[in-house]
């Protein structure tokens, strides 16, 4: 019941569906009136406030997969879908988990979930930080939890809630977008959660590889960040990113379905999540 009421409490839509302002009051409380002026002035033109909440408003009507579909055709995405063959059976009477890498931290998901939903119905649930809660459209088809400070205490109880759930999971495993380091864009070691979940529920698992890149600036700040800084200061730009990456296009690469049954005790984990992110790769 918890988490249906934030579902229900998160997707309005006003013309200012994302306010800064707000937002930090909810984060800072009373501190949030320490902020300085410019520097608020500065958060709203990064996260683009009035270019996002002019998109949220004319879309209002829509929501789940149609949200989704929405958000490709104003991003000007073309997505170029190999192996869609690969998909299962709608009507197979199965569930699966769908795991990719995370190279751009926006349009990836906004893709892969308009793929997936459209083939399934709509039967299918995201893992997504608390701020994307904010976005009414998506969250219906989002599971949310608190990726924006220290992780949350109910993080493996929405993780609970999506495995047993009569929908497909699509997890992208490595948790955050992805790094470039000694010049090569790639994930971070995927966390196995996804693989400990898909055996325990058994649930096969459908890799898939989905191209692009964010810019160097954002490569630069991330590995500051994630360096020098306790908080993802890079997530702040993503939205930035996604308007630097609007009619470009990505191509998709669907993997064939690897049985539950494969991740047996030959390996731990964390080495059988790791021969999952090198399949994705490979594709």
């Amino acid at each position: 019941m918890q988490l249906v009421s934030v579902i229900q409490k998160m997707a309005t839509v006003t013309e200012k569906t994302i306010d800064i302002d707000k937002i930090l009051k909810q984060k800072m409380g009373a501190k949030a009136k320490f902020v300085p002026g410019f520097l608020v002035g500065w958060l709203k033109r990064i996260v683009h406030q009035d270019r996002v909440n002019a998109f949220l408003w004319e879309s209002r009507d829509k929501s789940g997969v149609e949200w989704l579909e929405e958000c490709v055709k104003y991003l000007d995405m073309t997505l170029e879908i190999n192996g869609k063959e690969n998909l299962p059976d709608p009507n197979d009477g199965r569930l699966y988990t769908f795991v990719s890498n995370h190279p751009l931290g926006g349009e990836d998901g906004v893709a892969l979930g308009a793929i997936i939903g459209r083939h399934y119905n709509g039967r299918f649930r995201y893992l997504v930080n608390d701020l994307l809660m904010n976005l009414p459209g998506l969250a219906p088809v989002c599971i949310p939890i608190n990726k924006t400070g220290n992780q949350s205490r109910s993080f493996p109880a929405m993780v609970e809630t999506g495995f047993q759930s009569d929908n497909h999971m699509l997890m992208f495993p490595a948790g955050i977008c992805s790094r470039k380091r000694n010049g090569v864009i790639s994930d971070i070691p995927w966390k196995k959660t996804f693989l400990s979940k898909s055996v325990e529920y058994q649930r096969d698992v459908v890799p898939i590889h989905f191209s692009g890149q964010n810019s160097n600036f954002f490569y630069r700040l991330a590995n500051f960040s994630d360096k020098h800084l306790k908080f993802n200061l890079a997530m702040l730009f993503l939205v930035d990113e996604m308007y630097k990456n609007v009619h470009k296009t990505f191509k998709v690469t669907i993997g064939k379905p690897i049985p539950w049954q494969t991740f047996d005790k030959s390996k731990n984990p964390t080495e059988w999540a790791q021969f999952v992110r090198d399949k994705v790769y490979s594709l």
